[in-house]
This record gives C-alpha cells, structure tokens and sequence, in this order.
C-alpha cells in the first residue's frame, strides 16, 4: 500500500491493506495492486463534506499524471474518509454522487478535456468519469453495504483506471479475470452482483456505490464542460 504524499499515516490505511488482503475478498485485482504496491490512499474528513474535494483533484491529477509516464497495469487511488461511519446506504451513494459532481467541476474549471475515450453521459453504456483526461471506475466502500464485498469499516471510494480494463480486454485477460471475480464473489457474498454489467452494455455509473438500484433509477451527475471538452 503506497502512503500518498496527500496523507500521514492513519489506521484506516492498515485496515484497507487487511481487508483487501482477506484470502475470501474477491477483487483479484485489487490484490495484484496490493501486491505491487500500487494502491495510493488519500485520507478525507467525511464523504457528506466538500471539506476535501480539491485535495482529491489534486491526488487524481496526479495520479493520471504518474499513469501517463507509467502505465503499469493494476494501480488504483483509494479516497477513505473519516465518517460518517453509521452512513445508511442511500445516503452513501448520494455523497457520494456529490464528490464526484464536485471534483469533475473542479476538473472542467481548470480546462482539463474529457477522456473521448469515454462517455460524460451517464446514461450512456459507454460512461465513465474523468479527471486530468484519464477515465476512471468508482467502486464505493461503506460499514453498512448490503454486499459483503463492499463493506468497509469507513466510506471509501476506489477510483480504478479505465485503461487498464482496455488493455486486459486487448491482451485476451479481461473476461478470465471478470470471471474469477464473479465467482469469488458469489461465493464471498452469498449471491451474484445484480448490478454488474460490461462496458458498452449498460452505464457503469449503477455500479459505482453497490446499491441495488432498478431500471427507474436515475444518475445524478451531470457534467458541467462542453460538448467540445469531451470530444
């Protein structure tokens, strides 16, 4: 687990490394990036608080930065925040929606372009997030997520670089890899994750808090830029 210059060291950071570390956690991926000690952690004060976003930008700049001089495969950027740690599920996902809404304002305000690699819609099967021109996966971590595999004992959201799946998909690895997650997970949570789905099939964004969510559901970002800035 790489310590972010963003961060002191905080126990929070020990219990990540340990609950990824479970031999039961599915995310195969996850490992590997523990194992190579690709995992940055940025420390926040609460997920219902902007207190912290612009330090978040700053970390996410960088580490798009640091993958476009070194695109080692499996590295993710983990944001733990303080509290609330009695965070109820709905209210999970919707501070978490406002993070993401602020920091890719932040993003649009400082003129870095969208990943056209990528959809900002949304509603979009080709979606995803982007922060200095490199799209980004959320998976979001809370105590009181209804899947085993999501509950963390803080609010946690894990931003997973969309490129690396391109790359697993273009070298063959991709649908072994999702496979043996799905397996593992099912067998770790009881029950296949209702809201999985591949990119281009349906919108990421359902999956981003790990709430079960129906088809009436509607994603509340919406991207600030232009047109012109995701192309």
């Amino acid at each position: 687990m790489h310590r972010s210059p963003f961060t002191d060291d905080h126990p929070f950071i020990d219990k990540l490394e340990r609950f990824i570390a479970n031999p039961q956690f599915p995310c195969v991926g996850a490992k590997s990036a523990l194992a190579k000690r690709q995992i940055k952690v940025v420390i926040a004060r609460s997920i219902t608080s902007a207190w912290n976003d612009l330090t978040i930008h700053e970390a996410l700049m960088k580490f798009a930065g640091d993958y476009h001089r070194n695109r080692k495969l499996f590295q993710s950027l983990a944001v733990i925040f303080e509290g609330p740690r009695t965070i109820t599920e709905a209210c999970f996902e919707e501070s978490m929606w406002n993070r993401i809404q602020s920091i890719s304002d932040k993003d649009v305000w400082l003129g870095q372009k969208y990943d056209k690699r990528v959809s900002p819609d949304p509603t979009n099967p080709h979606f995803s997030l982007s922060f200095a021109g490199e799209a980004f996966f959320v998976v979001g971590l809370h105590p009181h997520a209804s899947r085993k595999a999501r509950r963390f004992v803080a609010p946690t959201m894990i931003f997973n670089l969309h490129d690396q799946f391109e790359r697993l998909r273009s070298e063959g690895r991709y649908e072994k890899l999702r496979g043996n997650i799905q397996v593992r997970d099912e067998h770790f949570s009881g029950s296949v994750n209702p809201m999985l789905s591949r990119h281009g099939e349906l919108s990421e964004a359902r999956q981003y808090s790990g709430r079960t969510v129906g088809e009436e559901w509607g994603c509340p970002f919406a991207y600030q830029g232009t047109m012109r800035d995701a192309a």
